[in-house]
């Protein structure tokens, strides 16, 4: 490995009421993954929504609030549903594995833990979820602008005025149209009219400053950006420097 080149970690959440588990899978995944850890249910949704595991590990018998219900509450939540579940269960629990496949979760883990296995089956759901969502990524890709499509835009507004309202954050929106478009393309042809919306869209992409905002094609030569946690002041703020950008 090349010095100062950096691998990224798959984050995995880890969940179990008994603190020598939790130990131990540490043991087991450490070098391999970025490790978060919970012993209740109630810590692990909250660190679920903070954190955005890439896989979760779930114990099934834990006090107040059991790994079902954790699971249950998961699927529920629009932000929180497509992080893949994976269940700890002791050998006598296997008669159990049809109520957690029910409920979403992908795969069972029996303990005592077996390392090799434990290994195997997280490598196995790593690369499951990386193939998703790369099909993801790749179906909500406008092609020529190489910035997120329609389908893409109305699922992310979706998601983000979701969580503005759950906890009560601002979120500003800027539609962009490009004036005159059509007289242009009229004029120099629809290979300059490409050209044109993907400048455009180079200068938008640029003109974001934050991993969190968002921009998209919304259609034609019209574009949407999704700004997080800012009010109209900053929203203006940044449509300032997208025009003198495209400038």
């Amino acid at each position: 490995m090349k010095a100062g080149l950096t691998v990224m970690k798959y984050k995995i959440l880890l969940v179990d009421d008994e603190r020598s588990n939790i130990t131990l899978l540490i043991e087991i995944l450490q070098d391999s993954y970025d490790l978060i850890t919970a012993t209740d249910g109630k810590k692990a949704i909250e660190l679920a929504r903070s954190k955005a595991p890439d896989l979760i590990l779930l114990d099934i018998l834990m006090p107040d609030l059991d790994g079902y219900e954790v699971c249950r509450l998961l699927k529920e939540d629009q932000l929180l549903r497509e992080i893949p579940v994976i269940f700890l269960t002791a050998l006598d629990q296997t008669e159990n594995e049809y109520r957690g496949l029910e409920l979403g979760a992908v795969d069972y883990i029996s303990k005592p833990f077996r390392s090799e296995i434990v290994k195997l089956r997280i490598k196995n759901q790593i690369e499951l979820k990386v193939s998703r969502d790369k099909l993801f990524f790749l179906s909500n890709l406008d092609k020529l602008t190489e910035l997120p499509n329609r389908r893409a835009i109305d699922s992310t507004l979706e998601k983000e005025v979701f969580r503005a309202i759950r906890i009560s954050r601002h979120i500003s929106l800027l539609m962009i149209d490009i004036d005159h478009f059509k007289q242009y393309n009229d004029s120099y042809g629809h290979i300059a009219g490409d050209r044109c919306i993907k400048n455009i869209a180079d200068a938008i992409r640029s003109s974001l400053r934050r991993p969190e905002d968002f921009a998209g094609r919304f259609g034609g030569e019209e574009f949407l950006c999704i700004l997080p946690n800012i009010k109209e002041e900053g929203a203006l703020v940044v449509s300032e420097r997208i025009l003198q950008s495209v400038e």
